[in-house]
């Protein structure tokens, strides 16, 4: 036994394989490195472009002053409903309901409201995240996933909407229905100067990613970091690319998928336990919830979960149920700003 195993803290199992298990699409493609990187990146770039959304970003400010900080918590939450036991997965999405509850306010160039917890808000945040996952999986990662698989992943982004205000009905059944969805919102979204700036910042907030990497990897630090922002920008359609100010030619396009694909693939090859070293790096708290699962610890009770059963055992209602029951007890007009975010230490004192 080597040092470094003695000195290991014995894994906690979980509960249970939570709502998802390892035989779900959505294990094998969150799992993936591309989706804690490329595949997350891109999906708050992309969240940006719709301005109800950018009006409560800009307002709680957490995706400037903290990019870090935000990066990690939003992360952290999306791994705990894909890979974490049922209570824990509850648990976050009632915490997360409560926060949002207090981010309303008004949009500046419509004057219409913003809310946080608002089901069409929800989806577009929900399906930026599922679309861009997959689409970086399929272009950086091992490819393109047959047709069951792709079937099985979209009914599991359904059963993944129900720990939001969404109604699963709405979510789309296959690719076709989410280039749809895309169409319909395409006329929606938009970019002013307030965008372009967020989008920019977001962009070379790679440059906080691997920060905590031991002094031997810097030569690699902003050779990885350039080439995640560049990857990034050549997952992106050209007419998005247009509204956020971006140009990129399409050979440099060709150039860093090439690198980011051969980056990618060594990072999957690597040990559970470095993987977890390099995760840690990006997200800690992702690689907490990550952590059983990539060592292969067996939860308590290998069993998966409807959302439905593990809400009401909790003694809890679905959160687009307690959304209905929210708004006949919430002010009607929404304050003209919603609250700055208080920071990681403080965030829970919300729920």
């Amino acid at each position: 036994m080597t040092t470094t195993s003695k000195h290991r803290k014995p894994t906690k199992p979980n509960l249970d394989y939570g709502f998802f298990g390892p035989d779900s699409v959505t294990w094998k493609v969150f799992q993936h490195p591309v989706s804690f990187t490329i595949g997350f990146h891109r999906t708050v770039i992309t969240e940006m472009f719709e301005p109800f959304l950018l009006a409560s970003v800009k307002d709680t400010d957490a995706v400037m002053s903290r990019p870090s900080v935000r990066y990690d918590r939003t992360l952290q939450y999306v791994s705990t409903v894909a890979f974490a036991d049922s209570e824990t997965a509850v648990n976050a999405s009632n915490t997360l309901f409560k926060i949002h509850s207090h981010i309303r306010g008004l949009e500046p160039i419509s004057g219409g409201q913003y809310d946080a917890n608002a089901p069409e808000a929800q989806l577009w945040i929900h399906l930026t995240q599922w679309h861009s996952v997959l689409l970086t999986y399929e272009m950086l990662g091992p490819g393109k996933l047959s047709a069951e698989e792709e079937e099985q992943y979209w009914a599991e982004c359904r059963r993944a909407a129900e720990f939001q205000t969404i109604d699963p009905e709405t979510v789309p059944r296959n690719r076709q229905e989410m280039r749809e969805y895309y169409e319909r919102m395409r006329p929606i979204l938009a970019a002013t100067e307030e965008t372009q700036n967020i989008v920019h910042h977001l962009l070379d907030a790679s440059a906080f990613l691997m920060d905590d990497l031991p002094s031997y990897y810097s030569p690699f630090k902003s050779v990885t970091r350039e080439l995640i922002k560049k990857a990034t920008i050549a997952t992106m359609p050209r007419w998005l690319r247009r509204m956020a100010g971006v140009q990129q030619s399409a050979i440099t396009d060709a150039a860093v998928i090439m690198g980011a694909k051969a980056l990618l693939k060594v990072s999957s090859m690597l040990s559970e336990h470095h993987q977890l070293f390099v995760l840690k790096r990006v997200s800690p708290g992702a690689a907490k919830v990550l952590k059983p699962v990539l060592l292969g610890k067996p939860p308590i009770n290998a069993e998966v979960l409807e959302p439905e059963a593990a809400f009401k055992k909790a003694g809890l209602q679905l959160p687009r149920e307690q959304y209905q029951n929210h708004l006949k007890v919430r002010p009607i007009t929404p304050p003209q700003h919603a609250p700055r975010d208080p920071g990681a230490e403080h965030l829970l004192q919300l729920a």
